[in-house]
Formats: C-alpha cells, structure tokens, sequence
C-alpha cells in the first residue's frame, strides 16, 4: 500500500485554532472512510513546549524543531495577531527544510514567518483578506493574491477559516479522487468545495447590503484605489453619475458622504498597516493615500481617538517582550 502523506504543523502561539482544526479535520475523516492512515500529521513549536491558540487554548505538541527530523511538508500555522519575524533559529530551521526539499506552507498569515525567512520571494501566495495589505507592503517581491488557497510544486498556502478545508479537499481530491473528497465533504456538512480562484470576502453587495449598481461601482472603485485616491469628479464620471447624485446616493444609503466613506476606507487599511507592519508613520501615509505623517495622524485620530504612533506603541506594551 502507498505510503500515507504526513504533514507537519508548526503552531505558533496565537495561531488560529479554527484553521488549523479546519486543515486537519477532512484528513482525519479521510482517513475513517478509506479505512486506512492515508494522512499522518504531526505538531511542532519552536521550542517543543505548548502553543497557546487565538482562543486561548493549549496545545501539546508532539516536539520541537531542535528534535523533530526536517519533513516532507510543513505548514506554518499563525493568526490574525501574529506578523512579528521569526527568531534567528527558527528562521535558519525553516532555511534548512527549504534546502531539504521540503514543500512549505502558511495557513492563515503563517506565510508571513516563510517572507521573513526568504522562501517565499517570485512565490504566488495567499494569507487571510485583513493581513494582505500589510503583506504585500513588506513583501513586494511576494506574489500575493486574494484567493482562498494556493498550492504549487513546493509551496501552498491558504487564507485560514474554512479555505483551510477547501484546501485539504483539494489536496484530497488530487491524492485520491473526487469521490473521496465528495465524501469528506458531506461528512463535513460542506456543501460544496470551493475553488482556489473564489474570492475570500463576500461581495460588496453581501457585505454592505447595498444594491444599487452605481453605488456598488463606486464602492469597489475606491476599495481599488486606496493608494492613489480617485478623485470623486472622477468616480461618479466612471459611474455615469453627476458627483451631487454619486453624494445623494451615498448619502441615502449609507449615511455618509463619498468622501467620508473612501476616508474610513483609507483609515481602516491604515490600521491594519500601524497593527503588522514596523513601517514609518510617513511611509503608511503615503500607502493610503494621505499628503504627510501629520495629515494622516490628525485624520487618524479623529477616525480613532488615539494617534498612530499610540496606537502602535498600546499594541507592542500588551504583546510583551519580544
């Protein structure tokens, strides 16, 4: 009989549990079904001692990387809150699995330690929609795309959540056929695996609960463009609107002016950018599409109540040393 496809994970403290189960969970339902140890996977840390999950729970894993043999395939697992670089030693290690041949992956943001690593540039990429933005303004020789899950020759990577699933279906489907994924599938009560190519968030209109056309194309217009802001006269040209209709509508909808909402827009990717990122105040300025540091800092701090530069340094006092 083939020999099973062993995995190991390597949990990082705060990884997200709800990945790292839906990785795992179609393996083992695999595995019930066939009626044999297709999949074998084992749990790492960095230093072999327990790994404190985004829920807080914790887990045992079975060693740590100065013990564990290099495996044949590695997943990183991380979470939402982790973006920090990895330590010397563990970045050496992941070098050194690279080197051996093995095929590395990131769940959720676990691509983020590979980049520091260097394993990932020219690679194409995908971590969870709220960590991309921060990704790809540390990783510009990084291919990362907005996709539920990749998998290449030697590298793979999903966006966490249930893409977690989606991509062990996939895998599932490649190793053994579609009936065995189908099967996992509805064991799963998981209707139907989605592609790779399915994107992460839900529609605008989904997600906003907005319908009409113009205002949807506005909206995807500025989401597109936070960088290098439209300016609106341009927007409501794009949508064959006047700028006083694109401002009713807006308006109407939503209850907030366009240039309100493309603002937040801007703010909210700086957020995220201040909480993952060590980039200059004046560098995630330009990033989202502010003229200066100061001009950026007194938007932030009406959007927020709190500078950037507070809001960064409240973040580094509650994650300790190091």
């Amino acid at each position: 009989m083939e020999a099973p496809s062993t995995t190991a994970y390597l949990l990082v403290d705060g990884f997200s549990m709800m990945a790292f189960v839906a990785a795992t969970e179609p393996l083992r339902i695999a595995n019930r079904l066939a009626g044999a140890d297709l999949y074998v996977w084992r749990l790492l840390s960095e230093s072999g001692g327990a790994v404190v999950a985004s829920n807080g729970m914790r887990v045992l894993p079975d060693a740590g990387i100065g013990e564990a043999a290099v495996p044949a395939r590695l997943a990183v697992c991380s979470g939402f809150l982790e973006a920090g670089r990895p330590s010397r030693a563990l970045a050496r290690w992941l070098r050194r699995c690279d080197a051996a041949g093995t095929a590395l992956g990131g769940i959720d943001t676990g691509c983020f330690a590979l980049a520091e690593a260097d394993l990932l540039d020219g690679h194409t990429v995908t971590l969870h929609w709220e960590s991309l933005p921060a990704f790809r303004e540390r990783f510009p020789l990084v291919d990362a795309v907005e996709s539920l899950y990749e998998i290449g020759a030697r590298r793979f990577s999903c966006a966490g959540g249930m893409a977690a699933t989606d991509m062990a279906l996939a895998n599932i489907a490649a190793d053994h056929g579609p009936a065995l994924a189908r099967a996992v599938a509805e064991q799963l009560i998981h209707g139907r695996a989605r592609d790779s190519e399915a994107r992460q968030r839900q529609s605008i209109v989904k997600r906003l609960g907005v319908h009409k056309p113009t205002l949807v194309r506005a909206i995807a217009l500025m989401e597109n463009h936070l960088e290098a802001p439209l300016p609106l006269a341009t927007i409501a040209r794009r949508t064959a609107r006047s700028p006083r209709q694109l401002q009713r509508l807006f308006e109407a909808e939503l209850g907030a002016t366009p240039r309100a909402w493309y603002r937040r827009l801007r703010l909210n990717r700086a957020a995220t950018l201040v909480q993952e990122t060590d980039r200059s105040m004046a560098e995630i300025a330009a990033a989202c599409g502010f003229a200066s540091a100061t001009t950026f800092s007194r938007a932030f701090r009406e959007q927020f109540g709190i500078s950037p530069s507070q809001r960064r340094q409240e973040l580094r006092r509650s994650a300790g040393p190091g």
